[in-house]
């Protein structure tokens, strides 16, 4: 690391961190309630943790296993599964049990699905000289969630994954599957953002040219104007951390950002939001 220059490091190890995190939270994914995690961890999150036997507040088996969404009274009987069939193939029975945990069966340090969508964004840039291309990107993706045995450890899968398979299972181009449901602007659509990015930008690639990928890319799952906002300003976030100059502080930037994206004073959020034992 020492031999990288201060923008390269900052590159090398916020990808690492974002592992890292995903693992860390991985055990308490969807906790609605603060006092739940303290009540099955004691402490809470100080450490890489399985994923718990039981979720208080799991309501995965509300979500439609046919499409992205929650199940639908009307929905066609004949409809197929996309889960258990298409991708997560041998999950299908975790998803009508109540309080199963969305990550049933995955151990202390390993990632979430999501995280390994990043991962194989990262896979495709690093094979194409640092750059993303659509189509080697759909390659991994559709690898990765369809394969058999799976390639990843996870059992859920969220709306945008379901909704994109069931219109490719449907014969429309991959290229426009993105499907909308009540929740498409989610955080899901950033995951794989920051790595396309940081690659791009410790490239040369101009800002205004990595906006318009990153644009384009997070139509691929999430085609939502509002959420394609947040994603400019993630990205404009991102770029001034990773080019940030010592003098200025990373919690000034991440403030100023809150403050011009969604007028959110972080600072103030910061102090109400403390958890006291």
């Amino acid at each position: 690391m020492n031999s990288l220059s201060i923008t390269q490091q900052r590159a090398a190890a916020s990808l690492q961190s974002m592992f890292i995190g995903d693992s860390l939270s991985m055990p308490v994914h969807w906790y609605y309630n603060l006092m739940d995690i303290y009540k099955q961890f004691s402490g809470g999150i100080t450490k890489l943790e399985a994923a718990p036997k039981r979720h208080p507040s799991s309501i995965m088996s509300l979500h439609s296993t046919k499409q992205g969404g929650r199940n639908a009274r009307n929905s066609k009987r004949s409809q197929a599964e996309i889960v258990g069939d298409v991708i997560l193939k041998g999950k299908r029975q975790f998803w009508d049990q109540s309080n199963q945990h969305y990550h049933q069966g995955m151990r202390a340090g390993e990632n979430t699905l999501n995280a390994h969508c990043a991962r194989a964004t990262m896979r495709t840039l690093a094979a194409n000289g640092g750059h993303y291309n659509e189509d080697l990107f759909l390659n991994a993706y559709i690898e990765l969630m369809t394969a058999d045995p799976a390639l990843h450890p996870d059992t859920y899968a969220e709306s945008y994954h379901r909704g994109f398979f069931a219109n490719l299972s449907a014969g429309k181009n991959r290229n426009k599957c993105g499907a909308v449901t009540h929740d498409t602007a989610s955080i899901g659509g950033l995951v794989t953002i920051a790595p396309i990015l940081i690659s791009e930008r410790v490239r040369g690639t101009s800002l205004e040219i990595v906006q318009a990928i990153c644009h384009k890319h997070l139509q691929l799952t999430h085609p939502d104007e509002y959420l394609a906002k947040v994603c400019s300003d993630y990205v404009g976030l991102l770029d001034a951390l990773l080019f940030r100059v010592e003098a200025v502080s990373a919690q000034k930037i991440i403030a100023t950002w809150a403050k011009r994206s969604i007028r959110m004073a972080m600072p103030e959020l910061l102090k109400q939001s403390t958890f006291r034992q």
